[in-house]
């Protein structure tokens, strides 16, 4: 990052898919990680490459515990901030939860930012923030429509008291908004919940929706691989990124792969409706040309994710034993 090899880099949600990937490279960069998660989703089995290593300090703290949280941001160059409460699907059912740990978590992490002048952050935001727009591929500069999830709108609203943080107290912000993000250590979303049903029943599948949704997808290290450049390259005081590929699938498409994969051919049951449920985007498909100008590719299509993502998880199988 920029020719330093000796960052302080604090990760919030280290213990979560993508943020123990990214603690598993900036390690391997030789920065020493402070990696903070309540473990309420995180895996501990995820940090086992990363324990052992002298210069990984984890704490064990929620991020709505303030007090316990200035203390971890002692001498901290960069905050990683990835911890979230990512359920879209079931948002509407427990509305307070994304106003706590996408919001409120955020603004703790900001404030313990400005205490300890810690000047830089990446955020995890995503597409959903778009709503259902009327322009493909949505660049960044798309203007946001009616919110259609909590998820999208709590994570609209963290952006926004990072952006107003680096107007207000200098810092600079990297800001990404990802479409769905596949490959090892995956855990949730509809390739982890397909593959679950066909384990559980071989022969049907139910599908919400009619299986035409349009969607976007991106191969986890690919994803590490892109916010590492653009911390390295881009400069600005607010920098946002859109994270995917150059290509969409529909949901019936992923299926066909899911099950070619397995061998299996289910009988398919599908729900119907152009929406697997509310607040669900029947078309996300972001334009990626800014990350591309600074030189990012992304390495996997995405029939090639989701197919390491399913023998992973067959690798895996402590995972889904582990989740309701």
């Amino acid at each position: 990052m920029r020719g330093r090899t000796d960052l302080r880099v604090l990760v919030t949600g280290v213990a979560g898919f993508i943020g123990s990937t990214l603690t598993d490279r900036l390690l391997s960069l030789n920065h020493t990680v402070v990696g903070i998660d309540n473990f309420s989703t995180g895996q501990e089995r995820f940090l086992r490459e990363a324990m052992p290593n002298a210069r990984f300090d984890m704490r064990r703290i929620d991020l709505l515990d303030h007090e316990r949280l200035d203390a971890a941001f002692e001498g901290v160059d960069l905050v990683v901030h990835f911890a979230a409460n990512a359920d879209v699907r079931f948002g509407l059912q427990h509305p307070r939860r994304d106003l706590e740990q996408n919001v409120i978590a955020t603004w703790n992490v900001l404030e313990a930012m400005r205490k300890h002048s810690v000047k830089r952050i990446v955020f995890s935001s995503t597409g959903s923030i778009y709503g259902e727009p009327d322009v493909f591929p949505t660049p960044e500069t798309s203007p946001f429509p009616v919110q259609t999830s909590l998820y999208g709108a709590s994570k609209l609203g963290a952006e926004g008291m990072i952006q107003a943080y680096c107007e207000g107290y200098g810092m600079q912000g990297y800001l990404f908004r990802f479409v769905s993000i596949l490959g090892e250590r995956y855990s949730h979303g509809h390739v982890f919940d397909f593959y679950k049903q066909l384990l559980e029943h071989p022969n049907h599948l139910a599908i919400l929706g009619d299986g035409h949704q349009k969607k976007s997808y991106l191969y986890v290290q690919d994803c590490v691989d892109a916010v590492l450049t653009a911390i390295e390259r881009a400069e600005d005081k607010l920098n946002v990124f859109n994270l995917g590929t150059d290509e969409y699938c529909e949901v019936t498409d992923s299926i066909a792969w899911i099950c070619e994969a397995l061998g299996l051919e289910p009988r398919l049951e599908y729900s119907g409706g152009k929406r697997g449920w509310t607040g669900d985007s029947p078309f996300i498909f972001l334009d990626c040309s800014k990350i591309r100008s600074l030189g990012w590719r992304p390495r996997l299509t995405i029939r090639e994710g989701i197919v390491r993502t399913v023998e992973y998880l067959r690798q895996n199988h402590w995972l889904l034993e582990g989740r309701a």
